[in-house]
């Protein structure tokens, strides 16, 4: 099967679970949003598929072969994230080069193209950039690697926003002239949203919703109105947050509404954008409820 394949991955430090047993696919040539608050397990998903650390179980294939010491398997999958894994003492553009060595067929021009539309001097060291220019040099790396699979860990740490934006234009424009799987995991749910293809929302270590996004977009409802009425209609539907103000109240809900589902004049429904149902949904698990 092409795609990589989670199957029952989990992890544990000492006896603490941090990710509990997760399954999901990701296909080939499809952006997606893997998304958690701070500490909620997105980088210990990536640091598993990329065997940068040892799981306690489960398995990943990389288009059929296991991930786990398997350097041809490795080589399909990039990793960014914030750890800084090159020499300080070392320049930008000998960095490229050290790249290809294990990645092979690097895409010079575009890194070149990148970096001058980011005003990088790929003549420096890297010990000498700022966080959010180490952030720039690894993202230009990652969008200029050959490999099939794409992983970003919070890619736009200390990026300010016309940089932000800078390089949300420059990952789907990479993506339009070479079709491959991007997997992004980040909080900034708003920012990346429209790239989206596919959604994997995670908290406390545990997978809550795995999905394309416009089928998760049209289960989430803002149902809004007196609060009898509204009660009424959203009795027997999937709450996942309420808020209430004098006499009205609004339900979060992540359901099918039903069609025959009687709706008084006095209640309104609303689509919820991907960022207030991530809101609504890591709420409701932090509350216990």
């Amino acid at each position: 099967m092409k795609g990589i394949e989670v199957k029952q991955l989990q992890k544990k430090f000492h006896k603490q679970v941090v990710l509990e047993p997760t399954s999901f696919q990701l296909e080939p040539r499809k952006i997606y949003g893997l998304l958690g608050r701070n500490g909620a397990g997105k980088s210990t998903i990536l640091n598993s598929l990329t065997n940068r650390i040892l799981v306690s179980g489960g398995e990943v294939l990389v288009d059929g072969q296991s991930a786990f010491d398997n350097d041809q398997a490795l080589r399909k999958m990039y990793l960014m994230s914030e750890k800084n894994l090159y020499p300080d003492s070392t320049k930008l553009i000998k960095l490229f080069h050290l790249t290809e060595l294990f990645y092979g067929d690097f895409d010079y021009q575009q890194a070149y193209d990148l970096a001058a539309d980011f005003e990088l001097d790929l003549q420096q060291r890297f010990g000498k950039l700022s966080t959010g220019y180490r952030s720039i040099f690894k993202l230009i790396i990652a969008l200029c690697v050959p490999a099939e699979y794409i992983l970003f860990d919070e890619p736009t740490l200390g990026l300010d926003a016309n940089h932000r934006e800078l390089f949300y234009r420059a990952l789907a424009d990479n993506y339009l002239k070479r079709p491959r799987t991007f997997l992004i995991a980040t909080h900034l749910i708003g920012e990346v949203a429209s790239l989206l293809e596919q959604v994997l929302i995670v908290d406390h270590g545990k997978l809550l919703l795995d999905g394309q996004v416009e089928s998760v977009l049209a289960r989430s409802h803002l149902i809004t109105g007196p609060t009898r009425q509204a009660a009424e209609y959203v009795a027997g539907l999937n709450v996942i947050g309420q808020e209430k103000l004098g006499k009205i109240s609004s339900y979060y809900i992540y359901d099918d509404l039903d069609d025959s589902r009687p709706l008084p004049d006095t209640v309104s429904i609303e689509q919820l954008d991907l960022q207030q149902l991530f809101i609504n949904l890591t709420n409701r698990r932090k509350d216990g409820k």
